[in-house]
C-alpha cells in the first residue's frame, strides 16, 4: 500500500501494482466498486501490471473509512458521502502520482467498476490529464434527484468528455437501462468519442466484475473492426490472461495508452 496526495493535499491510500522487470510503461487508474478497496480489485490492479502497466487503485474512501461490504446499507451511505468533487480531485492526485514515477512513459487511463465507472465516466469529462477511459457498468449516470454530494448527472457532462471512452454495459442491467447507456453515444452530445459495447444478457447483480466484463479474443477481434468509432484512436487489444477459471480474454483500451 501507498499514500500520495490528492489535489486538496489530502494523503490518500492506494494500491500500487507494477511490472516486474525494468523500463517505461503506460499506467492505468483502477477505481473500486462500491464496496471499497477490497481483494478483487487489488487483484485486478496486479493482472495489469503482470501486462506492463504501473497500476494505481486508489481507496476512494480514504476520509470516510470503509462500510461493512456484507451490509448494503452501509456500503450505498458511504458510497453516496463521497462529493464528486474530492473524487475528482483524488483520482487526478493518482494521475499525477503515476506520470511522475520515474518507470512511467507519460500517458495514463483508467478503468473503473460499478460506481467506480460513474467516476471513470466524470473523470474523463473533468480531466484533462487522461488519455483512456473504460466505464464498465457505471450505475447513476442519470439521477432522478441531485445532492450536494452528486449535483450534476453524469450523462450531462459528456459534451466535455477530454479523451476517448469505452462503455460496457449489461443489457439487462436497469442502472444503467440500455437506453441510459445509449444516450453516451447521442451524437448530438458528443463528437465520435465513446466506443459502446452491450454485454449480452449480463445484469449488474454480479461481484466478479473481470468475469463479465473482459472480452472473449473473438468479440475483441469484431470490435477492432470498428475502431473508427474513436475519434483519437483505434481501439487497442491487449493480451494476456486476465480472467478467472482460466478463460482467456483479452481487455479493451479506447487509446493508445501503451503506445
Amino acid at each position: 500500500m501507498i499514500q500520495y496526495p490528492s489535489q486538496d493535499g489530502t494523503q490518500i491510500n492506494a494500491y500500487l501494482s507494477r511490472p516486474a522487470a525494468a523500463g517505461r510503461y503506460p499506467g492505468v487508474v483502477v477505481i473500486m466498486e462500491a464496496f471499497g478497496l477490497i481483494d478483487h480489485i487489488q487483484d485486478v490492479a496486479r493482472r495489469f501490471a503482470e501486462q506492463g502497466y504501473i497500476a494505481v487503485a486508489p481507496d476512494m474512501y480514504t476520509r470516510e473509512g470503509s462500510p461493512d461490504p456484507s451490509n448494503m446499507d452501509s456500503v450505498f451511505k458511504t458510497m453516496l458521502s463521497v462529493p464528486d468533487t474530492q473524487a475528482v480531485a483524488d483520482l487526478e492526485g493518482a494521475i499525477t502520482y503515476i506520470k511522475r514515477l520515474p518507470d512511467s512513459h507519460g500517458k495514463v487511463g483508467a478503468i473503473g467498476f460499478c460506481s467506480g465507472g460513474r467516476y471513470t465516466l466524470i473523470l474523463g469529462c473533468k480531466s484533462t490529464n487522461l488519455d483512456a477511459a473504460v466505464d464498465s457498468a457505471g450505475g447513476f449516470i442519470m439521477q432522478d434527484q441531485h445532492t450536494p454530494q452528486r449535483p450534476v448527472s453524469p450523462i450531462d457532462m459528456i459534451p466535455t468528455l477530454s479523451c476517448p471512452l469505452l462503455g460496457l454495459f449489461g443489457e439487462e442491467d436497469p442502472n444503467p437501462s440500455p437506453a441510459q447507456a445509449a444516450r453516451l453515444q447521442n451524437p448530438e452530445m458528443v463528437d465520435g468519442g465513446v466506443a459502446m459495447t452491450p454485454m449480452g444478457r449480463a445484469g449488474q447483480a454480479y461481484r466478479n466484475v473481470i468475469e463479465n466484463h473482459l472480452r472473449p479474443a473473438h468479440e475483441i477481434d469484431q470490435m477492432i473492426e470498428i475502431g473508427e468509432l474513436t475519434s483519437q484512436a483505434p481501439l487497442l487489444r491487449i493480451p494476456g490472461r486476465l480472467g478467472r477459471s482460466g478463460r482467456q480474454h483479452r481487455y479493451l483500451l479506447a487509446h493508445r495508452v501503451d503506445a
